[in-house]
């Protein structure tokens, strides 16, 4: 059987359980996991998805183990919160999903790439009002990103001087690069971009691969000299051109760091 096959064998399977069981109330397939995204989808792609349950069916429905399809091939399952659930088969195969009601998913988003194949009811409204929120979110202020970025590098570069490594990655790694990304985005809008939508950093190097590039190599040096290298580019990116850019508290950054030379 090919993978984009055993792919939708296991869609099936999911729409299967909703259709059948006492107290489902509908399946959401999201992203790359919805044939309308089935074109991205290749060896690392999961399935996400929503687990719609009936007021007063939560429990049945968070009983995941009970309605997961193929349970003798699965290797592990792990909660995620209230609502949240993770599941790997023994090919490695993920899903990750949510087990909820419409009203407890209430505050979700949802880009355009979704497929509903069982509906009881609630599964469209929660969709469609998902989407809008997406649509109705204010815009991106890149300004105000380069300026977190400037934050999240000075703090991160402290604390790895103070000796607190893994925190300071989290502050290099992850809070300055998803900032920097956002700014990027908002700045340098890419035409026909096949991004999430809701997460900056998803398949930014597919949109932007010189500047990708350019990260993946600085994010592989240590703490500080990764933190140095996106103070580089966060300035040759944006800076030029730009009069919103926060050249002085770059500078004053870069002083407090020791960078000016």
């Amino acid at each position: 059987m090919t993978a984009g096959a055993e792919f939708d064998r296991r869609s099936t399977a999911l729409a299967e359980v909703a259709r059948t069981r006492d107290g489902f109330a509908g399946l959401v397939l999201l992203g790359s996991a919805s044939p309308a995204a089935a074109h991205r989808r290749d060896e690392w792609s999961d399935h996400d998805f929503f687990m719609l349950a009936h007021p007063g069916a939560e429990d049945a429905v968070r009983d995941v183990v009970a309605w997961l399809p193929d349970p003798d091939r699965l290797v592990l399952v792990a909660r995620e919160g209230e609502i949240g659930f993770a599941a790997v088969y023994d090919d490695g195969h993920v899903f990750e999903f949510a087990a909820a009601t419409a009203e407890e998913l209430g505050g979700a988003l949802a880009t355009e790439d979704v497929d509903i194949p069982v509906d009881d009811g609630p599964a469209a409204t929660l969709i469609a009002a998902s989407q809008a929120r997406v649509r109705a979110a204010p815009p991106a202020d890149p300004a105000n990103d380069a300026r977190l970025v400037l934050v999240k590098l000075l703090i991160g570069v402290g604390r790895d001087r103070r000796g607190e490594s893994l925190v300071a990655g989290q502050f290099v790694h992850v809070f300055a690069v998803t900032h920097l990304a956002r700014a990027v985005r908002a700045r340098i809008p890419v035409e026909a971009s096949v991004r999430d939508g809701i997460d900056p950093l998803r398949r930014f190097e597919r949109d932007y691969p010189e500047l990708g590039a350019k990260l993946r190599t600085v994010l592989g040096a240590p703490i500080e000299d990764a933190a140095r290298g996106l103070f580089g580019l966060l300035r040759d990116t944006l800076e030029p051109g730009w009069d919103a850019f926060p050249s002085r508290a770059a500078d004053v950054v870069a002083t407090r760091l020791g960078w000016s030379a």
